[in-house]
């Protein structure tokens, strides 16, 4: 018996835009959609000086052009169903170290040898598509981090004829739509909508994640009670907890900020370079030298090339 074949052919792109992100453009050539990306360049002249990915505006650009998307939080079992049905997934995943995420295309997965298929940007010689296998195990752990958003982009009658998990579309498109605002500098219309986002969806891991963001970038002590309902929802988010350890390092309180930026390593040590500095910190103010020390050679393990890496070397010798 020939194994079951749970592997989407997807086309081989390599043109993206900060407006038109790889992913969204990987996934509508899959619909056969093309995407202008004169119309994305436009865009992104509203955009000056940003060098991310805005995900809406991909979204709405695909939506433009007879496209329909639903953003959810899933599940692995439901990944695997979406990828059956003949649809590659979008899912939000950790990004490289100081990238905070990153969105990935899922080809397919490997029954056998429990795996996850990502889409790879550049093909072999042959022009063939490349794929990048992650144990199940790992990926749905990193996922987990971010709440396991996953971005469905198809036609709107494949669409409709899938049932799913969760209905929390509407929430989480706010909570893009609010990224978008808090680019443009305009962070009273983001806030404005993150609490909108709340009110329809009080559990939304992603949105609470936000606004305690917003609110900490404002230096309110109110973001506290934020990212503590999003740990309550998703006990994996790396990010509330590095959230907590910055707003706690900023206001002196090192205890407190030293026990969120452990907990945030212990779900994920080797996302960010910058906390083990942080951290370090933290530790030398309450001579914890041999701690500092260890934090500090991690900084640098995590982050090679550091523009400061002389400084933090001789720290290290003088501790």
């Amino acid at each position: 018996m020939e194994p079951e074949n749970h592997e989407l052919l997807l086309p081989l792109v390599d043109e993206e835009n900060i407006c038109l992100p790889l992913p969204i453009n990987v996934v509508s050539k899959y619909w056969n959609v093309q995407l202008p990306m004169v119309e994305a360049q436009e865009i992104a002249k509203n955009y000056s000086g940003y060098s991310g990915s805005i995900l809406i505006e991909g979204i709405e650009l695909a939506e433009r052009h007879g496209l329909t998307c639903k953003i959810i939080h899933s599940s692995l079992s439901e990944l695997k169903k979406i990828i059956d049905v003949g649809i590659p997934p979008i899912v939000i995943l950790p990004g490289i170290p100081e990238i905070t995420q990153h969105a990935s295309v899922i080809t397919g997965y490997d029954i056998e040898e429990k795996s996850i298929l990502h889409y790879i940007q550049k093909g072999n010689k042959e022009g063939e598509q490349q794929e990048g296998a992650i144990p199940e195990e790992i990926f749905d752990k990193q996922w987990a981090e971010e709440g396991r958003l996953l971005i469905i982009l198809t036609t709107s009658d494949i669409l409709s004829s899938i049932n799913l998990e969760s209905n929390d579309n509407e929430s989480n498109r706010l909570c893009l739509i609010s990224e978008r605002y808090q680019i443009q500098n305009n962070f009273a219309k983001a806030g404005e909508l993150l609490k909108k986002a709340i009110e329809l969806n009080p559990n939304n891991s992603t949105a609470l994640h936000l606004y305690g963001s917003l609110l900490n970038s404002q230096k309110s002590s109110e973001c506290t009670q934020f990212y503590e309902k999003c740990l309550k929802s998703n006990p994996n988010s790396y990010l509330s907890y590095n959230g907590l350890g910055n707003f706690y390092l900023k206001s002196n309180k090192f205890e407190k900020a030293e026990e969120n930026y452990t907990k945030a390593i212990e779900i994920n040590p080797n996302r960010s370079a910058k906390i083990y500095k942080n951290r370090a910190y933290i530790r030398e103010k309450q001579n914890n030298i041999s701690g500092a020390k260890e934090d500090l050679k991690n900084y640098l393990k995590y982050y090679p090339r550091a523009p400061d890496r002389g400084i933090i070397e001789q720290a290290i010798r003088e501790l």
